[in-house]
């Protein structure tokens, strides 16, 4: 699914496979949909804390287990759309320096705004704990 517009449905589908992270136990410290705009794509990156314990590789293994479980609701959703990312990555500080949501499912969208000095052309924020 490369898209240079965040849709209603990768909106819905992003939430679901939150949710359905939690319902596995992976339960992400932070899930947003990102822009890159260097490669004119979105991506749902997933910050997860058991990364370093677990290895990227098994976290992978699960999320596609979940996306073959649920294809149903999963249906325009690929591996290829997720990318992981530890709870402290720059990333992820930046937004934290700027939005907490708590550990529910959230919905910001947060366009064409500076944090500390970096623009973020585009996001989606599900959860930042």
């Amino acid at each position: 699914m490369v898209e240079t517009i965040l849709t209603k449905e990768m909106m819905e589908l992003g939430a679901v496979l939150v949710r359905k992270l939690d319902e596995y136990g992976l339960t992400p410290d932070a899930a947003l949909w990102l822009y890159f705009p260097e490669e004119e794509q979105w991506k749902l990156v997933v910050a997860e804390s058991t990364l370093d314990t677990l290895g990227p590789k098994k976290i992978y293994r699960k999320i596609q287990q979940i996306l073959a479980d649920s294809a149903e609701e999963l249906t325009g959703l690929s591996l290829e759309d997720v990318s992981l990312t530890k709870p402290d990555a720059p990333i992820i500080a930046l937004f934290r320096a700027a939005i907490r949501t708590g550990p529910g499912i959230s919905g910001i969208r947060f366009k064409n705004n500076v944090i500390n000095g970096t623009l973020i052309e585009d996001a989606y924020i599900y959860r930042l704990n």
